[in-house]
């Protein structure tokens, strides 16, 4: 609580950083192709819509294990190198069809499954628990959990810790995501000190947001995320992973998220285990950009298979 309370965050500062990570000149041509290869492989492909059905998962679950096309990999010699999104994500109701679509498949794919009361955590705290517990039970190795805004808003840093403790216990070996929700906590010092308590809750990975706030991943507030978990890292020596979601379309935009991650947090978060993309029609863009650097041409979506 001492540290938390001692939390002060330069705006100024944080603005101008942002600033410079989006002036970043992106890479070109057959490195513009790896570091987008890279960027599929830390893709959670999502589905978090109210028609979800189980053939809606089904394709979604075939995507994640093959996201681009065959003959565009071999092009590239990258055809048996395993080339796979990082993880399914769905609602807790479909895991069970994710976990079913994947095992006839005969992948090993993570299902990450929302939970507690997803997308505004305004259900009660049991509820909320049960909902953990049950998508653990239907498969889901990964649970991306939303904390309770009012306890942000109101400074009550003991309480939400202590809740998401007792998600951290539900979730038993299931890696735990904790989505901060960042446009609805209002200043800079509330998303840090919001990350440091999901950190010392037990968290796997903070996350921006929802994907279902007005403001969800905007670079600004990824700096203030990940300086702490730089800060937790420097003082627990804890690797703790980044999640940014919610409107990242373009390949443009996921090569930039690359690079503020390696600036700021260095290669070793390059990786599936400490970094995500949460994306729904990211895959679709970048698929189109490989489909360039091979044939020197863009395809029509209609050319690569829909997610």
């Amino acid at each position: 609580m001492e540290w938390i309370s001692k939390v002060r965050v330069n705006t100024q500062a944080v603005l101008k950083r942002a600033q410079q990570i989006q002036g970043q000149k992106i890479p070109k041509k057959q490195w513009q192709a790896a570091w987008l290869l890279k960027t599929v492989t830390c893709i959670d492909l999502t589905t978090l819509a109210g028609d979800d059905t189980p053939s809606n998962v089904h394709r979604l679950c075939l995507k994640a294990i093959q996201p681009v096309r065959y003959d565009l990999l071999k092009n590239m010699d990258m055809h048996n190198k395993g080339v796979t999104t990082a993880a399914v994500c769905v609602y807790p109701s479909r895991v069970a069809d994710a976990v079913k679509s994947l095992k006839a498949a005969n992948s090993s794919l993570p299902v990450a499954s929302v939970a507690t009361g997803f997308p505004a955590g305004q259900t009660p705290l049991e509820t909320r628990l049960q909902e953990v517990r049950m998508a653990v039970a239907d498969g889901a190795t990964e649970i991306d959990i939303v904390i309770n805004r009012t306890l942000a808003l109101t400074g009550q840093w003991k309480a939400m810790y202590d809740e998401i403790r007792q998600f951290r216990e539900a979730c038993g070996d299931a890696h735990m995501k904790t989505i901060l929700a960042i446009g609805e906590l209002g200043t800079f010092t509330n998303v840090y000190k919001a990350s440091l308590v999901a950190m010392m809750a037990g968290s796997d990975f903070i996350k921006t947001s929802t994907g279902k706030e007005t403001v969800n991943a905007t670079y600004p507030v990824a700096i203030v995320m990940v300086r702490a978990i730089r800060d937790y890292f420097l003082r627990t020596s804890y690797k703790v992973g980044f999640k940014p979601a919610g409107g990242i379309r373009t390949a443009q935009e996921s090569l930039l998220w690359l690079t503020l991650i390696k600036e700021e947090l260095g290669k070793d978060w390059l990786c599936p285990l400490l970094f995500r993309l949460g994306a729904s029609s990211l895959l679709a863009d970048i698929e189109r950009q490989i489909y360039h650097q091979v044939t020197g041409q863009y395809a029509a979506y209609h050319e690569l298979p829909m997610a």
